[in-house]
Protein backbone atom coordinates (compact mmCIF):
# COMPACT_ATOMS: atom_id res chain seq x y z
CA UNK A 1 0.00 0.00 0.00
CA UNK A 2 1.33 3.41 -0.87
CA UNK A 3 1.68 5.79 2.03
CA UNK A 4 1.60 9.54 2.14
CA UNK A 5 4.72 11.13 0.79
CA UNK A 6 6.41 14.34 1.76
CA UNK A 7 7.91 16.84 -0.68
CA UNK A 8 11.10 14.77 -0.97
CA UNK A 9 9.04 11.72 -1.97
CA UNK A 10 9.64 9.85 1.29
CA UNK A 11 6.84 7.66 2.66
CA UNK A 12 5.21 8.40 5.96
CA UNK A 13 3.33 5.86 8.01
CA UNK A 14 0.56 6.27 10.55
CA UNK A 15 0.05 3.59 13.20
CA UNK A 16 -2.97 3.68 15.45
CA UNK A 17 -2.85 1.40 18.48
CA UNK A 18 -6.41 0.84 19.75
CA UNK A 19 -6.95 -1.18 22.89
CA UNK A 20 -10.10 -3.27 22.98
CA UNK A 21 -12.90 -1.79 25.04
CA UNK A 22 -14.06 -3.08 28.43
CA UNK A 23 -14.72 -6.82 28.42
CA UNK A 24 -16.38 -9.35 30.66
CA UNK A 25 -14.30 -11.19 33.23
CA UNK A 26 -13.85 -14.91 32.88
CA UNK A 27 -12.28 -17.68 30.90
CA UNK A 28 -11.39 -18.70 28.33
CA UNK A 29 -9.64 -15.38 27.79
CA UNK A 30 -9.97 -15.35 23.99
CA UNK A 31 -13.78 -15.71 24.24
CA UNK A 32 -14.41 -12.73 26.54
CA UNK A 33 -17.00 -10.37 25.04
CA UNK A 34 -17.42 -6.63 25.42
CA UNK A 35 -19.65 -5.46 28.23
CA UNK A 36 -22.47 -3.02 27.50
CA UNK A 37 -20.13 -0.24 28.65
CA UNK A 38 -17.40 -1.65 26.40
CA UNK A 39 -19.73 -1.54 23.41
CA UNK A 40 -20.42 2.14 24.11
CA UNK A 41 -16.68 2.83 24.48
CA UNK A 42 -15.89 1.13 21.17
CA UNK A 43 -18.65 3.00 19.33
CA UNK A 44 -17.60 6.39 20.73
CA UNK A 45 -13.95 5.98 19.73
CA UNK A 46 -14.95 4.46 16.37
CA UNK A 47 -17.06 7.55 15.56
CA UNK A 48 -14.10 9.81 16.33
CA UNK A 49 -11.66 7.63 14.39
CA UNK A 50 -13.82 6.98 11.32
CA UNK A 51 -13.95 10.72 10.55
CA UNK A 52 -10.16 10.86 10.40
CA UNK A 53 -9.08 7.68 8.63
CA UNK A 54 -7.86 8.03 5.06
CA UNK A 55 -9.13 5.76 2.30
CA UNK A 56 -7.11 2.57 2.11
CA UNK A 57 -6.46 2.28 5.84
CA UNK A 58 -5.59 -1.27 6.88
CA UNK A 59 -7.37 -2.44 10.01
CA UNK A 60 -5.91 -5.41 11.87
CA UNK A 61 -7.37 -7.01 14.98
CA UNK A 62 -6.39 -9.66 17.45
CA UNK A 63 -8.62 -12.73 17.00
CA UNK A 64 -9.81 -12.42 20.62
CA UNK A 65 -13.58 -11.78 20.64
CA UNK A 66 -13.30 -8.48 22.54
CA UNK A 67 -10.81 -7.10 19.99
CA UNK A 68 -12.93 -8.25 17.06
CA UNK A 69 -16.02 -6.60 18.58
CA UNK A 70 -14.06 -3.37 19.09
CA UNK A 71 -12.87 -3.42 15.46
CA UNK A 72 -16.43 -4.12 14.26
CA UNK A 73 -17.54 -0.82 15.81
CA UNK A 74 -15.73 0.98 12.97
CA UNK A 75 -18.02 -0.61 10.41
CA UNK A 76 -15.08 -1.12 8.02
CA UNK A 77 -13.44 -4.29 6.71
CA UNK A 78 -10.67 -5.63 8.92
CA UNK A 79 -8.40 -8.62 9.16
CA UNK A 80 -7.95 -10.83 12.21
CA UNK A 81 -4.26 -11.51 12.74
CA UNK A 82 -3.05 -14.16 15.19
CA UNK A 83 0.28 -12.31 15.57
CA UNK A 84 -1.68 -9.60 17.43
CA UNK A 85 -3.13 -11.95 20.04
CA UNK A 86 -2.90 -11.59 23.79
CA UNK A 87 0.65 -12.93 23.99
CA UNK A 88 2.16 -10.75 21.26
CA UNK A 89 5.35 -8.79 21.86
CA UNK A 90 5.78 -5.15 20.91
CA UNK A 91 8.42 -6.06 18.34
CA UNK A 92 6.21 -8.73 16.71
CA UNK A 93 3.33 -6.23 16.51
CA UNK A 94 5.53 -3.66 14.75
CA UNK A 95 6.87 -6.33 12.41
CA UNK A 96 3.38 -7.57 11.57
CA UNK A 97 2.27 -4.10 10.47
CA UNK A 98 5.47 -3.24 8.60
CA UNK A 99 6.41 -0.32 10.82
CA UNK A 100 7.83 2.08 9.84
CA UNK A 101 8.60 1.51 6.18
CA UNK A 102 5.42 0.06 4.64
CA UNK A 103 3.74 3.46 4.57
CA UNK A 104 0.03 4.16 4.73
CA UNK A 105 -2.21 4.03 7.76
CA UNK A 106 -2.70 0.94 9.91
CA UNK A 107 -5.08 0.52 12.84
CA UNK A 108 -4.22 -2.29 15.27
CA UNK A 109 -6.91 -3.41 17.72
CA UNK A 110 -5.16 -5.32 20.46
CA UNK A 111 -4.30 -5.83 24.09
CA UNK A 112 -2.30 -4.76 27.09
CA UNK A 113 0.54 -5.08 27.80
CA UNK A 114 1.49 -5.34 24.11
CA UNK A 115 0.06 -1.97 23.07
CA UNK A 116 1.63 -0.10 25.97
CA UNK A 117 4.98 -1.70 25.30
CA UNK A 118 4.71 -0.87 21.59
CA UNK A 119 3.88 2.78 22.43
CA UNK A 120 6.90 2.97 24.73
CA UNK A 121 9.12 1.36 22.12
CA UNK A 122 7.99 3.83 19.45
CA UNK A 123 8.67 6.87 21.60
CA UNK A 124 11.67 5.84 23.70
CA UNK A 125 13.26 2.85 22.01
CA UNK A 126 12.49 0.69 25.07
CA UNK A 127 9.45 -1.60 25.38
CA UNK A 128 8.59 -0.40 28.90
CA UNK A 129 5.32 -1.23 30.63
CA UNK A 130 3.12 1.76 29.74
CA UNK A 131 -0.62 1.59 30.22
CA UNK A 132 -3.17 2.11 27.45
CA UNK A 133 -6.69 2.48 28.87
CA UNK A 134 -9.46 0.16 27.76
CA UNK A 135 -11.03 1.51 24.59
CA UNK A 136 -8.33 4.19 24.10
CA UNK A 137 -6.14 4.74 21.08
CA UNK A 138 -2.67 6.15 20.51
CA UNK A 139 -1.91 7.55 17.04
CA UNK A 140 1.70 7.69 15.82
CA UNK A 141 3.22 9.06 12.62
CA UNK A 142 6.65 8.16 11.29
CA UNK A 143 8.04 10.81 8.97
CA UNK A 144 11.24 12.18 7.56
CA UNK A 145 12.16 15.64 8.81
CA UNK A 146 15.40 17.41 7.93
CA UNK A 147 16.82 14.14 6.64
CA UNK A 148 16.11 12.19 9.83
CA UNK A 149 13.29 9.79 10.61
CA UNK A 150 11.16 10.71 13.59
CA UNK A 151 8.16 9.27 15.36
CA UNK A 152 5.47 11.73 16.38
CA UNK A 153 2.63 11.05 18.81
CA UNK A 154 -0.30 12.71 17.06
CA UNK A 155 -3.13 11.86 19.45
CA UNK A 156 -4.13 9.93 22.54
CA UNK A 157 -7.89 9.51 22.72
CA UNK A 158 -9.86 7.91 25.54
CA UNK A 159 -13.47 6.85 25.12
CA UNK A 160 -14.67 9.16 27.89
CA UNK A 161 -13.22 12.21 26.10
CA UNK A 162 -14.97 11.83 22.73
Amino acid sequence: MAGKTNLAGDKTMDLILWRHAEAEDGMPDAKRRLTERGQKQAKAVARWLAKRLPAGTRILASPAVRAVQTAEALGLPFEELGKLGTGASAASLLGAVGWPHDGGTVVVVGHQPTLGRAAALLLTGDAADWSVRKGALWWFTRRLRNGAEETVLRAVIASDLV
